[in-house]
């Protein structure tokens, strides 16, 4: 069986893919978009790989795919790149006798379905009511299934983790006393007017601003529509374990001052910066569940809000507070930490027990509601040691997948039509 967030995690391109596929139910109401106009015949070459064709209709076809999606960026050229690779990644799979199999493919449409809370019918019928065709997404899991497989059979032996390394992962996700980091963001909201703007400006953000930190807190003060953004997008030291599971693996992998790849935020694409990085003692627990209350504001003005939120800070010292404060004004929630939106997930994971903060979540600059964290559930899950083995493991074969990519990139032949 394929392992959860297994086939992308190993190319950086579809890494973003995989990662946004998991508020694809979000994506799919607020992304919208039209397809990209060829210029040519659908179904002539746009590009000639090894004789391999990959056609203009398939291009558009992964523009829709990746619209539905939230990717940022670049749509057209990512869709063009990534079929590309694909098409080397298959004929790795042919030469090596690796090739998926029927039963695995069907396997990888379930779980990339999944990521959606969707079987993998009802994800085809999403998709092609978006106008995206059912071969389109089996191509793409199949070229995913078929380099895991040859990555898993050329660099398997290599990317073998010691229990040594398994400990040390689970001391960087522990809790409590465990492994703190220090972030700035910058968050801009996106709606259906302005989504290619924002793709192209958050990653053209993310590529100049990696490594400068004063540059990207001038960004957060200009760009950000976060309440950090006066403050240069400083988040402040937090948990690594209170992180969103996709945000911390992409902060375990950065450097200070690096900065990561775009992250969908439900209506808001984010940047996130690494300031700095503490490790404590050895522990293993991590955060499993949050409960939190939502609490609606009134609005008016900017004025009005702020003395809202003032009063019900000072009216309220814990979110058992909020039941005589605010006895209809509230929703309280408890959810496992993969069930919460990941927009609020990461407003939570700045604050402590019984804080409250504006939601990270603006409209024309104004707060829609109150966040307060009511209490976080740690444990080790059954299986956590084998899950933090396996992630460790693919992001070995990660590094060595870049690698052969080049290789495979290098040694072909690739003739494009203008």
């Amino acid at each position: 069986m394929m392992p959860t967030n297994l086939f992308f995690r190993c190319h950086r391109t579809m890494a973003r893919a995989w990662l946004t596929a998991g508020i694809m139910a979000t994506a799919l109401i607020l992304t919208q978009g039209p397809p990209v106009t060829a210029q040519h015949s659908p179904f002539t070459a746009a590009v000639m790989v090894n004789n391999r064709a990959v056609t203009y209709y398939e291009i558009e076809q992964r523009v829709l795919f990746l619209q539905l999606l939230n990717a940022p960026g670049n749509l057209e050229a990512r869709a063009r790149e990534a079929l590309i690779d694909e098409r080397l990644q298959l004929q790795a799979g042919l030469d090596m006798g690796v090739a998926a199999t029927s039963e695995e493919i069907e396997q990888g449409l379930i779980e990339f379905a999944a990521r959606a809370n969707l079987e993998s019918d009802e994800f085809v019928q999403v998709i092609e009511s978006r106008g995206v065709s059912a071969e389109t997404f089996r191509d793409f899991v199949t070229a995913g299934v078929t380099w895991r497989n040859v990555l898993r059979t050329r660099f398997g032996p290599r990317a073998r983790v010691t229990e040594e390394e398994v400990d040390r992962a689970l001391t960087l996700g522990g809790s409590v006393g465990g492994a703190r980091v220090l972030l700035a963001e910058i968050v801009i909201p996106v709606m259906p007017t302005n989504q290619q703007e924002v793709r192209q400006r958050i990653t053209g953000l993310s590529e100049s601003l990696d490594g400068d930190i004063d540059g990207f807190s001038a960004a957060a003060r200009r760009f950000s529509n976060a309440s950090t953004a006066q403050a240069g997008g400083v988040i402040g030291w937090h948990s690594l374990s209170s992180l969103p599971q996709q945000l911390r693996a992409m902060v375990l992998t950065l450097g200070p001052g690096d900065v990561t790849d775009p992250v969908p935020l439900g209506p808001a694409i984010a940047i996130f910066q690494l300031r700095g990085f503490e490790e404590a003692g050895f522990v293993t627990p991590e955060v499993t569940a949050v409960e939190y209350a939502t609490i609606p504001l009134n609005g008016g003005g900017v004025g009005n809000t702020l003395a809202e939120v003032q009063a019900l800070r000072d009216a309220v010292d814990s979110c058992d507070d909020l039941y005589g404060a605010r006895p209809d004004g509230f929703t309280r929630e408890s959810l496992l930490i993969e069930d919460v939106p990941k927009d609020i997930a990461v407003e939570l994971a700045r604050l402590d027990e019984d804080e409250m903060s504006l939601s990270s979540v603006h409209q024309a600059g104004q707060a829609r509601q109150v966040l307060m964290l009511c209490g976080r559930s740690t444990s080790l899950p059954e299986g956590g040691r084998e899950e933090a083995r396996e992630a460790l493991f693919q992001q070995r074969l990660a590094s060595y997948a870049n690698g052969y990519l080049a290789e495979l990139r290098a040694e072909a032949i690739i003739t494009e039509n203008e």
